[in-house]
């Protein structure tokens, strides 16, 4: 069979408007190719609302089973045609539910388990067939979906074949979202830990009570422009950690890649729910590594994309290395690691303001040096901070790796289970 044999019809996106209006006076969350990924994550909080007019919000709302496919947009690497699943969970947390116009949605006959079409569809867009179905307007690729969908094969497997195979998936889906959602909890749990203690500069004073609130002496810091408690220090960024570049072997000779080394690009980070980094999409060798002037840090070091775009934030969960797009904070005292990373996080937009250039904006090496930074003179208050977080981060990244290796296990049995090479026994 074709796709365009199992769908039932399609819904068009409609964007509406910003604010409410007597022409557009139904308000709905509006799904773009932007919000495409989080979804998938079940990150639901940044889907944008909108005001829709009532002809529309009678046709074009969306209902769980939808599938969402992206039109228009991609890049020279990415192809038009991802497509998002309109789930449960998505309906009864924003109730009302449209695509934008850059995107179209579909709903399959009922003979199709609408979450089997939707795993189809992630198989058919990883072999990169759309790139055979887009045009150019004005820039943009455009999807020829009509064309595409009466091209491309689909399996025509029995309905309990379907309905068996969802359910295995959607296991593994389940314990993903389920690992994202406690990592999440417990970013929310450190994060506050650290603005309480390093922010508010409430941690426990020798009495157990909150310093600054119990009228802990506060002094003033003229290169922070704010009060810090008595007796902490304000260093050079420097002072506290080894700033480091990367480099790039030459791709030209192919003998740099393919080894053993773990080697990292902006790209490895464009998943930001990710706080730990355990490898990049490719390796280099050690032929490669002596040929360029990148560096092997250690497990705990913090990297920072300092350049398209500039702010990207990791931790290495192994020995590694950077291209050049990175600036890589190794501290001298590695139990700093937990503190650099959430200072760092949360004095970015002033880090970004200190990129300069042309054609994109670089924050360079001595940009960092001399950044400054709170330096907590209390070692047993920060000991006893350092040992509280660290137990939460050891969590997330068992967490973070499990949810790699669940992802990857259903990512390979995806193929296999479409195909028919492995079958599901009762």
């Amino acid at each position: 069979m074709k796709i365009a044999d199992i769908i039932d019809h399609y819904i068009s996106g409609d964007w509406g408007n910003d604010d409410y209006s007597d022409e557009t006076p139904k308000e709905v969350f509006c799904v773009r190719g932007a919000d495409i990924v989080p979804i998938t994550n079940t990150d639901f909080k940044n889907i944008p609302l909108r005001y829709i007019a009532l002809r529309s919000f009678s046709d074009k709302l969306l209902s769980e089973g939808d599938i969402v496919i992206e039109k228009s947009g991609g890049s020279p690497t990415q192809s038009t045609g991802r497509v998002v699943y309109i789930s449960k969970d998505l309906v009864d947390s924003k109730k009302n539910i449209v695509c934008s116009n850059f995107c179209t949605a579909f709903r399959v006959k009922n003979e199709w388990n609408p979450k089997f079409v939707y795993y189809y569809f992630l198989l058919v867009y990883d072999s990169g067939i759309f790139f055979n179905f887009e045009g150019k307007t004005s820039g943009l690729k455009n999807l020829q979906m009509e064309t595409a969908f009466k091209s491309i094969d689909i399996p025509a497997v029995d309905r309990k074949i379907q309905d068996k195979i969802v359910d295995e998936l959607s296991l593994l889906d389940k314990k993903i979202a389920l690992n994202r959602e406690e990592n999440a909890t417990l970013e929310a749990m450190a994060k506050q830990m650290y603005d309480y203690w390093f922010v508010q500069f409430d941690f426990p004073d020798a009495n157990g009570n909150p310093y600054k609130s119990s009228g802990g002496k506060m002094v003033w810091n003229e290169k922070l422009k704010r009060e810090i408690p008595e007796g902490w220090e304000v260093k050079a960024l420097s002072e506290i950690c080894d700033i480091v570049n990367g480099a790039t072997p030459s791709t030209a000779n192919k003998n740099n890649y393919g080894g053993d080394i773990i080697w990292i690009t902006p790209k490895d980070l464009s998943d930001q729910k990710n706080k730990f980094i355990f490898k990049g999409e490719r390796n280099i060798t050690q032929t490669g590594y002596d040929s360029c002037s990148t560096t092997l840090v250690p497990r705990g070091s913090i990297l920072m994309s300092s350049r398209a775009p500039i702010g990207l934030l990791s931790i290495a969960s192994n020995n590694l290395c950077t291209n050049q797009g990175f600036k890589t904070f190794v501290p001298l005292e590695m139990d700093n690691n937990l503190f650099v990373y959430y200072y760092v996080k949360r004095h970015m937009k002033q880090i970004e303001q200190l990129g300069s250039g042309t054609t994109f904006k670089e924050v360079s090496r001595d940009d960092l040096k001399n950044f400054p930074i709170l330096y907590v003179s209390n070692r047993v208050v920060y000991s006893i901070w350092h040992e509280k977080v660290l137990k939460i981060f050891r969590r997330q990244e068992l967490l973070q790796e499990e949810i790699t290796e669940l992802t990857n296990l259903r990512d390979f049995l995806l193929p296999l289970l479409m195909n028919g090479q492995v079958s599901i026994k009762e």
